[in-house]
């Protein structure tokens, strides 16, 4: 069998697609949102008309962000959904780190 020549992925398709580390960390952070509101209307059963009703939204702006449009949507606007359907998002600031030439966005769902 031919081998299909191929390259290492970093581990985020967003640095890997050559997005800046700063808007990297800002669409992982966007897209683990995404997919706990995605997770979070299946496991409560919802339709997007539900979900969408309870954030405060309409169910086109709802589908759009579900199915990765991230640019009309901030992470707080997110993190208010997940609210609505009942999760906890927590924003931890860790102390203040001298050798760091700079902070970073993490998320962990």
């Amino acid at each position: 069998m031919k081998s299909i020549p191929h390259e290492a992925g970093s581990g985020n398709v967003f640095a890997d697609l050559g997005f800046s580390p700063a808007a990297t960390a800002e669409l992982t952070v966007k897209s683990t949102l995404i997919s706990a509101i995605g997770d979070t209307i299946r496991e409560r059963d919802l339709t997007q008309q539900q979900a969408a009703a309870l954030c405060g939204t309409d169910q086109p702006t709802l589908s759009k962000v579900l199915r990765g449009r991230m640019e009309s949507v901030t992470i707080d606007r997110l993190a208010a959904w997940l609210n609505a359907l009942g999760r906890t998002v927590e924003i931890r600031v860790r102390p203040y780190d001298r050798h760091a030439t700079s902070g970073q966005l993490v998320i962990s769902a």
